[in-house]
């Protein structure tokens, strides 16, 4: 499958259209992560999707083989969703999306859908990140990795990971993790400055997302703690939480969020 591009400014954005239909939903992945480490891992796999839909994935500015500067503004989940909203124009323009998201790209879905809720239609929200009164420790800990790694380089980050512990539930599904982002060297500390700087918008502002929501956090992570879809769940008004308790639900998650697209 061939990249399609699309510039933007800062960035040119690499991405994919697989299936076909009526309907466009495009995904949005995680902080450190592209379509080709998702697809390496095996965690994230959306492609029962495309049985019937446009399945658009893209890697975000600076993540995979999208290009990007080193300007941590960039990298804010405000910013990103930005990047959405271009993206959903350029393959849709006549026609709300869906939208399917993990952590940051989850927080990218929330912020663009507040932007311009028009552009939607329903959402899948998998592992929502740390938010609100949550999110002051996480933003310290990506500054002192961006630190980390003007100081010591990838060499120190990997050491610093290899020291991390594992999350349970992805630990007990046998899934392994590449530990380096696929994200430039010279990009990655602004990648984690504008994480660190970025937040979800107020509680009343999110809950104004009157889309259809599927939340789907998993257990045992404190990065993506339950207590944020919980969260989401009381905000917004059209929503359906699902909590993750074993591997075995994360591997049906691609399956559940097809039909839930469907209606």
């Amino acid at each position: 499958m061939s990249d399609r591009h699309l510039d933007i400014p800062g960035s040119r954005l690499a991405y994919d259209v697989s299936g076909a239909g009526d309907r466009v939903v495009i995904v949005a992945h995680g902080l450190g992560a592209s379509r080709a480490a998702e697809d390496a891992e095996g965690v994230f796999d959306w492609s029962a999707v495309a049985a019937d839909a446009r399945l658009v994935r893209y890697d975000a500015r600076g993540h995979g083989v999208s290009t990007g500067r080193a300007q941590p503004s960039d990298y804010q989940w405000a910013a990103l969703a930005d990047d959405l909203l271009a993206l959903a124009d350029a393959v849709s323009p006549d026609a709300p999306v869906d939208a399917i998201g993990a952590s940051m790209g989850t927080a990218t879905i929330i912020w663009a859908a507040t932007r311009r809720p028009e552009r939607f239609r329903r959402h899948v929200l998998s592992i929502p990140p740390t938010a609100w009164g949550t999110r002051a420790n996480q933003g310290n800990l990506y500054r002192a990795g961006a630190d980390l790694v003007e100081r010591e380089g990838m060499d120190g980050w990997r050491r610093a990971m290899a020291a991390a512990p594992p999350v349970p539930i992805l630990e007990q599904g046998g899934w392994a993790f590449d530990r380096d982002p696929d994200v430039p060297a010279d990009l990655l500390p602004s990648v984690f400055r504008g994480a660190a700087g970025s937040d979800f918008p107020d509680a009343d502002v999110v809950a104004t997302i009157g889309h259809k929501t599927l939340l789907l956090p998993w257990a045992t992570d404190s990065g993506h703690p339950v207590s944020t879809a919980e969260r989401l769940a009381e905000l917004l008004p059209s929503a359906t939480l699902e909590v993750a308790e074993t591997p075995d639900t994360i591997r049906g998650w691609g399956a559940r969020a097809a039909s839930f697209l469907r209606g």
